[in-house]
């Protein structure tokens, strides 16, 4: 039987020595000169090898924006597909796709990126009812992890609204809360750049519910109080994802170095903040 993916999450994190996730997004403008001459495909595929080549000593998982891959067409899916293969099973790789829909539809994403695409999670949204994601609650191996607080600055408009269960955003986390306790396959998203999240959040979960954390780096999230207010008591249950900074890090002929470097010095700087709080 395989085991349920929040106990995945944390024997990865443990092997890896890392809360690192590379955001495996490409954008066309800001690729490589080197890579920018060629052909969708031939592009992808020698940029996003590069990146994973040179990263992967340093990185605990890979999240890949399902949009990033669209704009390039049926070449960018093609290439999506064989990520996976090429990420193996000792990272995490997540599909980050924010999707919400009824059951049965839900149950088709879920059959995609699982058994189509070979994803271990993927990201969603609640907004059309708890009921939604009940497909995957019944994959308990693959996890998903429902967006609670995003990063961008219209998520005052909706997350912040007050509930009797305090802003809505906390409100999703409470419910996550209980149903990663009863199925062990869910996690939350929550921004960076709302920094004050982390410590409710965390507060609210509980030890051994991953959070996946987006907005470091480019958006100028603050890794510090992430890393300090988000990890359970153990130091771990934290996904800290970089896209640009890792993958944009040059755009020169050093461009595979400059990912790899990024990654570990982000690495290195999680966890010295990981080890301050052991010995604090």
């Amino acid at each position: 039987m395989a085991p349920k993916f929040n106990a995945r999450v944390d024997r990865v994190l443990s092997a890896r020595n890392s809360l690192v996730c590379v955001g495996l997004d490409p954008d066309p403008t800001l690729m490589p000169k080197t890579v920018r001459r060629l052909g969708p495909g031939p592009q992808l595929e020698r940029f996003l090898g590069g990146v994973i080549q040179s990263t992967y000593p340093h990185a605990a998982a890979y999240k890949m924006q399902l949009g990033s891959y669209l704009q390039y067409g049926p070449k960018g899916l093609e290439v999506l597909a064989k990520l996976p293969k090429v990420i193996g099973p000792t990272r995490l790789r997540i599909l980050d796709m924010k999707s919400n829909d009824i059951p049965n539809v839900m149950r088709m994403w879920r059959d995609g990126a699982f058994r189509g695409f070979g994803f271990d999670a993927v990201t969603v949204t609640p907004w059309l009812g708890w009921e939604t994601l009940e497909p995957f609650l019944a994959d308990p191996a693959h996890g998903i992890f429902v967006v609670a607080h995003s990063t961008n600055p219209g998520a005052l408009d909706f997350q912040e609204i007050p509930t009797p269960r305090g802003p809505l955003w906390l409100a999703v986390v409470g419910e996550a809360r209980r149903l990663a306790h009863a199925h062990g396959n869910v996690g939350v998203v929550i921004g960076a750049t709302f920094a004050d999240a982390f410590h409710h959040a965390r507060a609210t979960l509980g030890n051994g519910i991953p959070i996946l954390v987006p907005g470091i780096g480019a958006q100028g999230g603050s890794l510090a109080t992430a890393v300090r207010e988000g990890v359970d008591a153990r130091g771990r249950a934290l996904i800290v994802n970089a896209s640009r900074s890792i993958l944009y890090a040059s755009s020169g002929a050093d461009w595979k170095k400059a990912a790899g470097a990024e990654a570990e010095r982000l690495k290195v700087q999680i966890n010295q903040l990981r080890a301050g709080l052991r010995t604090a």
